[in-house]
Formats: C-alpha cells, sequence, structure tokens
C-alpha cells in the first residue's frame, strides 16, 4: 500500500479540548503515531446552562482546527482518511450547525455527532488495543471528558456501555463555583456524580481490571507519579494505587486555580475543571473491587485511527 492508503488522521473534539492523532496503520492492525497534539479550546463553555455553543467558544475551536487541518496537509492525509468526531457538547446544543458548517470548510469532511453509545465504543477499542497480554476480565474502561464521562465493562466480545452526562466542565460549571471550592460545594458535586453513578447500569463491582485514559486522569497520574512534565512515556500503563490517587485528588480540591496552573504537568486549560473530573474519577474508583488501577495514553483517537483503517 502507499502512504496515503494506510496513513489516517483522526480528530476528537470534546467539550474542553480538541484533540488530534496522525498515524500509520499496520497490516496487523498495529498503529504507529507520527503525531499527537491537543488544544484547550472548552468548546462546551456554558453549554449546560445555554443550550448553545458560545461565540468565542466557536472562534477558540476554528482557530485550532486551522492549525490541525495544516499538520494534515503537510502529512499528506486525503480526505477520505480523515474522520472528525464530535461528542457531548455538540450532542447537547441548538447550534451544532454552525459548528458543521466551520468544519467542512476547514477539513472538506462532514464532522460526526457520536451518540454516547458510540463514543462509549470507540475509548473501549482505543483502550483495549493497547493492553498487551489482555489483563483479567471484565475490565471497566473509564473516560472523563469535559461534558460527558463513559464507562465500558467487556469481557471478550461482550460489553456494557454508558455514556453519562457529567464530566469536568459541567459538573464544574454546576457546582464548584469557589476558588477552592468550599466542603458544600465539594459535597453537591459528589452526590451529582453519586446519583449519575447509582443510575450508570453499569456493575462496576464486577471490574478485575480498570483501565483510565482521557487528559484528566492522565493529569492525576501525573501527579500521583510526581513528574516534572506532563510525560506521556511515564504515565501510559502505569499502574497506580487507587488510595494514592485519591489522597491527591484531596489535595488538588484543597488548591487553589493559580497553585494548580503552577503544576508543571498542570495544561493551564485544565486548571479551573479539573478538580470536578477528579472527583468523577475517585467516585469511579471507589466503587471498584480491585486496589489499582492502569492509565492508558491510547483513547479514543486510536479507536477512531483504528475504523478509519477498517
Amino acid at each position: 500500500m502507499t502512504q496515503s492508503e494506510t496513513t489516517v488522521a483522526a480528530i476528537d473534539c470534546g467539550t474542553n479540548s480538541i484533540k488530534v492523532l496522525i498515524g500509520t496503520v499496520r497490516d496487523d492492525g498495529r498503529l504507529d503515531v507520527a503525531l499527537r497534539d491537543s488544544r484547550v479550546v472548552r468548546l462546551g463553555q456554558g453549554v449546560d446552562r445555554t443550550g448553545l455553543l458560545a461565540d468565542e467558544a466557536l472562534e477558540r475551536t476554528f482557530a485550532a482546527i486551522d492549525e490541525f487541518a495544516e499538520v494534515i496537509r503537510r502529512h499528506g492525509v486525503p480526505t477520505e482518511r480523515m474522520r472528525f468526531c464530535a461528542t457531548s457538547a455538540t450532542r447537547d446544543a441548538s447550534n451544532a450547525a454552525v459548528f458543521a458548517e466551520g468544519v467542512r470548510r476547514r477539513l472538506g469532511i462532514e464532522p460526526e455527532v457520536l451518540s454516547g453509545d458510540e463514543e462509549a465504543a470507540l475509548v473501549y477499542a482505543g483502550a483495549i488495543a493497547a493492553q498487551v497480554p489482555m489483563p483479567p476480565e471484565p475490565v471497566l474502561v473509564v473516560d472523563i471528558g469535559g461534558g460527558s464521562t463513559e464507562l465500558v465493562l467487556g469481557r471478550g466480545g461482550d460489553r456494557r456501555a454508558v455514556s453519562m452526562d457529567i464530566g469536568s466542565v459541567r459538573l464544574h460549571e454546576r457546582h464548584l463555583a469557589g476558588d477552592p471550592p468550599t466542603a458544600d460545594e465539594v459535597a453537591a458535586c459528589v452526590a451529582d456524580i453519586d446519583r449519575h453513578l447509582d443510575d450508570s447500569g453499569i456493575p462496576l463491582g464486577r471490574a478485575r481490571t480498570v483501565v483510565g485514559t482521557s487528559g484528566t486522569i492522565k493529569t492525576v497520574a501525573c501527579g500521583v507519579l510526581g513528574l516534572g512534565c506532563y510525560d506521556r512515556e511515564a504515565f501510559d500503563q502505569a499502574v497506580l494505587p487507587n488510595a494514592a490517587t485519591a489522597s491527591y485528588v484531596a489535595d488538588l480540591l484543597a488548591m487553589t486555580v493559580a497553585q494548580r496552573r503552577s503544576l508543571p504537568y498542570m495544561h493551564p486549560g485544565r486548571a479551573d475543571v479539573i478538580g470536578a473530573g477528579a472527583l468523577i474519577w475517585t467516585r469511579i474508583l471507589d466503587r471498584v473491587p480491585v486496589m489499582e488501577h492502569v492509565v492508558s495514553e491510547a483513547d479514543i483517537l486510536h479507536g477512531i485511527a483504528a475504523a478509519i483503517a477498517r
């Protein structure tokens, strides 16, 4: 095959960040990543309250897409090997057509607004492909986004999945106004998370392996590991104690936004909302029967790339 037949570009546009992956899919299905990049654009700014994508959020997102389009062109990826997936914020916005037209003008492809089930399936496929050898099943894969959280519990070809309308941006805007948040604000956020977990239909108590992906979980892992920067090689496939993660998250919630921004691994665009996402993560870990979890760099982008190749 020529390079154009094997090189793919996957874009995931979520509520808080937009990410791109360019890579070559081998005949055996393995993915060689040539480039991975992201921008924190907060597309979902205010969507939980207004139901609309804000003009300034669209401007930030379109500027990032312009950058990604240039990189994709330099790698020679044809439009038929590109896929743009939009998730929680655009599922909820009544003016999503404006966003879709902006994507078409910049990339020449139609953006796909994934359903929660589709998003969860791609998250699971991407994370599981990186687990070699396969760990004890059932495996729970968790992806905490800005607007939604995906839980997928799988054994072999059988999967149960749910996309819950809780995420770092959504819950921050809903509950955590203080800097740092007050005990009452944290308690209200926890109660909201627990209600969603109670209603999720996913039997978390059956999980024998927990795999966490997404920017929130990876950033928390950097803190648990005490890293001096956001180091993908250091946290990818790291096995971390749940108790150490809970302790770190408690410290994180006690910090001001300025203190979080000073952490060497913290993206400045994530510092204000990461407390809510980190709370989701600890409430999930509190319900599983295992004492540790795996952090995976492979995520929904890897699932999208594999689907393009198929």
